[in-house]
């Protein structure tokens, strides 16, 4: 396979911003959001809430009314990751989505380039909170950062970090989408899709059972897996993802993948500052020109 050319790659700057999830109890959602969560409803537009921490949106829920929970093995998403500044911040919030429902709770893992905690809301969507290492700390072998997944015990973790300061500032504390896991049917598929076409450059595997991808040498902004949804086909309308939004620094960004998606016959809505396709899955991506927050310990 031939490695793709500078220009033909996603912008180094580019950032994850809203994800929308198609929601059927918003209520019951909204409440967890912010309660588990700890995010503010930013604004109500769209016809449902955006939530967030400050003025930035992270998580966009979309009323779906008569929508059904996807089915086991079906495509959609695995997790939406946000990403705290800070290990006080990230233990903070794992603190109120433990104690506002334990059994949501799904696991925690240190990947070395990250600390990980895992939950699932109300609708069984994934979630994952976490906290990056320094980018000096990261390793790498070749073009792959080595990652891995190993115990990291809750207990001691909120014992060695959670403070009063982080409790009582916890929604004042930035957060951003960091990346967003996808359930997809084949790696190959979805590596053909986001790397050969999109321009993310491949950054790690597992065992043929997922991908990474990203720009600019960060660990992950998308990943994909089968580990639930081996050789799913394209999704119905359910609920959960709705839509993953990507955001690039220019309208010269954008133009560039307008054009590699044309050339890879890919049908796109484009209105020159703003692309909205689907990938092999029909899960719904939206690339426009904008910055989220870029919150990481370390550049370096």
């Amino acid at each position: 396979m031939q490695a793709l050319s500078s220009q033909d790659l996603l912008s180094a700057d580019l950032t994850m911003g809203t994800v929308m999830l198609k929601v059927g109890d918003m209520a019951t959602m909204s409440h967890y959001y912010q309660h588990a969560l700890g995010l503010d409803i930013i604004t109500e537009a769209d016809g449902g809430l955006y939530l967030g921490r400050g003025a930035t949106p992270l998580v966009h829920l979309a009323p779906a009314p008569g929508l059904h929970v996807p089915g086991r093995g079906e495509a959609g998403l695995f997790h939406t990751a946000l990403l705290f500044e800070d290990q006080a911040s990230l233990a903070a919030t794992v603190a109120s989505a433990a104690q506002y429902e334990p059994k949501a709770f799904a696991g925690s893992a240190d990947h070395l380039v990250s600390e990980a905690f895992y939950f699932t809301d109300p609708e069984g969507n994934g979630i994952e909170l976490y906290w990056d290492r320094p980018r000096s700390a990261w390793d790498w072998n070749g073009g792959n950062v080595v990652m891995d997944s190993l115990s990291l015990p809750p207990q001691a973790y909120l014992g060695s970090h959670l403070t009063e300061a982080s409790v009582s500032g916890q929604r004042e504390a930035a957060a951003a989408i960091g990346h967003v896991h996808l359930q997809v049917g084949d790696v190959d598929t979805a590596q053909s899709f986001y790397v050969d076409t999109l321009g993310f450059e491949r950054t790690a595997g597992w065992h043929g059972q997922a991908l990474f991808v990203s720009a600019g040498g960060y660990h992950h902004h998308m990943a994909m897996n089968v580990w639930n949804s081996r050789g799913a086909g394209p999704r119905k309308d359910t609920l959960g993802l709705g839509e993953v939004l990507i955001q690039l620094p220019g309208k010269d960004d954008v133009g560039a993948l307008a054009e590699r998606l044309a050339h890879h016959k890919i049908a796109v809505a484009n209105t020159g500052a703003e692309l909205v396709f689907q990938d092999p899955w029909l899960n719904r991506i939206r690339v426009s020109v904008g910055s989220a927050p870029v919150v990481s310990p370390s550049a370096s």
